[in-house]
C-alpha cells in the first residue's frame, strides 16, 4: 500500500471540499445530487484532491441546510487510489466548506 494511502487512512485529516468554478454551498449541493465531489486533504505534500463518488445510501445530509446555509453533511464515498480501493468518509461544516475525513481502505 502506497504511503499517500496508509497517512489517509491511518487517522483523521483536515479536509475542504474542492468545487470549481466557485466554492459555494449551491456547487456543492449540485455535486452531491450529481452523484460525484472533489475532496481536498490540504495537508499532504502539496495537497491531494481525490474525485469521490458518493454512496447515496450512506451519505447524512439529514442536519444539512443548504438554503439557511448551516449544518453538516456526513459524506460517504468510494474511489480508487494508487491502486486500492478505498472509502472517503468527511464530514463537512456547510458554512465553511471545509471539514474532517479520512480513508478507510476497503477489503
Amino acid at each position: 500500500m502506497s504511503e499517500l494511502v496508509t497517512t489517509l487512512s491511518s487517522t483523521e485529516h483536515d479536509v475542504e471540499v474542492w468545487v470549481h468554478p466557485e466554492k459555494s454551498i449551491e456547487a456543492f449541493k449540485e455535486r452531491l445530487d450529481d452523484g460525484y465531489v472533489h475532496v481536498r486533504f490540504p495537508h499532504t505534500q502539496g495537497g491531494t484532491t481525490l474525485g469521490v463518488t458518493i454512496s447515496p445510501g450512506q451519505t447524512d445530509l439529514s442536519t444539512a441546510d443548504f438554503a439557511g446555509r448551516s449544518g453538516r453533511v456526513a459524506l460517504v464515498g468510494t474511489l480508487v487510489l494508487d491502486y486500492v480501493p478505498v472509502r472517503c468518509e468527511a464530514v463537512i461544516d456547510l458554512p465553511a466548506l471545509t471539514g474532517k475525513g479520512r480513508l478507510v481502505v476497503e477489503s
